[in-house]
């Protein structure tokens, strides 16, 4: 039976995470740190070969998406833009701790969002759509495999609305660089909008220490981006 492959990568390390801090729409770069940890990664890694490339137009994507794919063209998608996280821009946990909203947000209180920011609904209805569009593009092009390299909320997103195994979206961390491969089956598609998450990306070479890579990154230090 037919199916197509859809490579989720999110973007490299920033200085913001490093510092933890809420970053959404904000428009920061890839660290240097970032930067040589992607060439390292393309170098001893294996990253999946996509026919079409789409991406967050944030430089920190938009840069990610140029060193893991240097011969693809970019395709630029606003939808694929991380939540605009309003007050909370820009912020630290512990800068946020005594904010009213902050805590009833963090924990998912329904109807909560920050304040002049994007609410989890508006958030999760432009993403899901947007990647319907490209699944359901593929399908009807006939583009077998392509790759979305995005944010970490968004991945998330995507992940516990459509993936195989079911998960929260909490569950479904990714560490920058780094991603999964998912397998959309088109008569499971069509009938409940749910696909295969099949394998984590990029597949490491033999020769590759990952531990060297990631030495002296810790998951707390990687937050929304």
């Amino acid at each position: 039976m037919k199916s197509y492959v859809i490579s989720l990568v999110r973007n490299g390390l920033t200085d913001e995470n490093l510092a933890g801090r809420y970053i959404g729409h904000t428009d920061v770069p890839l660290s240097s740190d970032g930067e040589k940890q992607l060439r390292e990664l393309s170098a001893g890694c294996e990253y999946p070969t996509p026919e079409a490339v789409f991406s967050s137009p944030l430089s920190r994507c938009m840069r990610t998406a140029q060193i893991i794919y240097p011969d693809s063209d970019i395709i630029r998608m606003n939808e694929l833009i991380e939540c605009d996280f309003g007050e909370f821009e820009g912020k630290t946990a512990d800068e946020l701790k005594e904010h009213p909203v902050f805590l009833p947000w963090l924990t998912g209180e329904p109807g909560v969002s920050p304040p002049f920011g994007e609410s989890g609904d508006s958030f999760k209805k432009r993403v899901c759509e947007c990647f319907c569009k490209i699944a359901e593009g593929m399908i009807k092009t006939g583009i077998r495999k392509t790759a979305i390299v995005t944010h970490g909320g968004v991945i998330a997103t995507i992940l516990s609305s459509f993936g195989l195994p079911e998960a929260p979206a909490h569950q479904w961390f990714t560490a920058n660089g780094r991603g999964y491969n998912v397998r959309i089956t088109p008569y499971i598609w069509m009938r409940g909008n749910k696909m295969e998450v099949f394998d984590e990306l990029p597949t490491a070479a033999e020769s590759l220490d990952e531990q060297d890579i990631f030495k002296g990154f810790d998951v707390k230090d990687f937050l929304y981006d």
